[in-house]
């Protein structure tokens, strides 16, 4: 799957977060094209991807437990500019040397985040904003000469984090659901104003671009796709070998 008409390409790597499909649909209603990936893609892969940005999805483990999924710690050497949401965050603090430990008790649901300064991640989002948790662990620890906190407070266990030198951030909270009445500027503000993306993709030019792509490699040949109407089942289609049988056309179902 290649973009059209651009080359920029935000990552977004799956740690089995049930929202992971719903943070790449945001990226794309902002007009940014974006991959969802799995977790260990190695940062020699996403080197020759070229992203602009990466995310790292949230996800149910805890990234101390044993075979817990991990992103390959290179990739915050590459100079991309990374948005850990919830596990995301955890993983990425965990990986830089931070701690990472049970909170005294799950949280779930809405909460107030106040805003200082609002400013970067953070520019036209009010000074107080709901935010949507859904965590059982917290960052405890971190090495202030490494990482800074933004200043919130109020409701919000561990605020956003920053890392110091290193264009990564972190959001405890979920900015992908509608729960974060702003969270879609948040994303916004990290697309555009962090990683620099100028938004020129369309979703409509990619599937003109993918049915193109089809006709020409299909040619007269018949091909049966059965989809169930979720993702797992279009993206594990397999290509089979060509029938015999000629057919002239293409149905997509979209």
């Amino acid at each position: 799957m290649t973009p059209s008409s651009t080359n920029e390409r935000v990552l977004v790597f799956d740690f089995g977060a049930q929202y992971a499909q719903l943070i790449a649909r945001r990226v794309r209603e902002q007009s940014v094209f974006c991959q969802l990936v799995r977790h260990d893609l190695s940062a020699a892969r996403v080197a020759e991807l070229q992203p602009k940005g990466i995310i790292l999805s949230g996800g149910p483990a805890s990234v101390y437990a044993p075979g817990a999924p991990h992103c390959d710690p290179a990739i915050f050497d590459l100079g991309v500019p990374v948005l850990g949401i919830c596990y995301g965050l955890q993983l990425a603090c965990y990986s830089l040397g931070g701690a990472v430990k049970p909170a005294p008790s799950r949280e779930f649901g809405r909460a107030v985040c106040r805003i200082q300064k609002s400013d970067g991640l953070f520019a036209g989002v009010p000074e107080e904003t709901i935010v949507w948790m859904s965590h059982g662990d917290q960052v405890q620890a971190l090495d202030g000469e490494f990482f800074c906190r933004w200043p919130q407070l109020r409701l919000v266990p561990w605020p956003p984090s920053a890392i110091v030198s290193r264009p990564i951030f972190g959001l405890q909270f979920h900015p992908e659901v509608s729960h974060t009445p702003h969270g879609s500027r948040i994303l916004r503000n990290f697309l555009y104003d962090i990683c620099g993306c100028k938004g020129d993709w369309q979703m409509q030019s990619f599937v003109d671009q993918t049915v193109k792509g089809l006709r020409e490699r299909i040619g007269k040949h018949r091909v049966i796709c059965g989809l169930s109407g979720g993702v797992d089942s279009s993206v594990t289609a397999r290509h089979a070998a060509p029938s015999s049988r000629a057919a002239s056309r293409v149905h997509l179902r979209r």
